[in-house]
C-alpha cells in the first residue's frame, strides 16, 4: 500500500483525492475545526469507502456516496 498521502483541505480535487484513494492510497486530509488541526483518513478496502474523522467513522457503499462527503465536509478545493 505505500505511505499515506498527506494533503490539506482544499489543496486537492475530489477527483485527485478519489483517484488516490482508488489506487489503495490512504489519504490524510490536514483540516481545522473551531481552532484545532485534525486529520482526516480517506481509504478504501475494495468494498467499502471510509471518511475516519477524530469523531466518526463514515461508511460509504460507493464512489458517488464518497464524493458527496468530500464535497460536503469541505476537504477538496472547489
Amino acid at each position: 500500500m505505500g505511505e499515506p498521502l498527506v494533503t490539506s483541505a482544499g489543496e486537492m480535487s475530489e477527483q485527485e483525492l478519489l483517484d488516490a484513494v482508488n489506487d489503495g492510497r490512504r489519504v490524510i486530509v490536514q483540516t481545522e475545526f473551531l481552532g484545532s488541526e485534525h486529520e482526516i483518513t480517506l481509504r478504501w478496502d475494495g468494498e467499502t469507502y471510509y471518511c475516519d474523522t477524530p469523531t466518526r467513522l463514515h461508511k460509504h457503499d460507493d464512489e458517488d456516496e464518497m464524493r458527496t462527503c468530500i464535497q460536503k465536509q469541505g476537504y477538496a478545493r472547489e
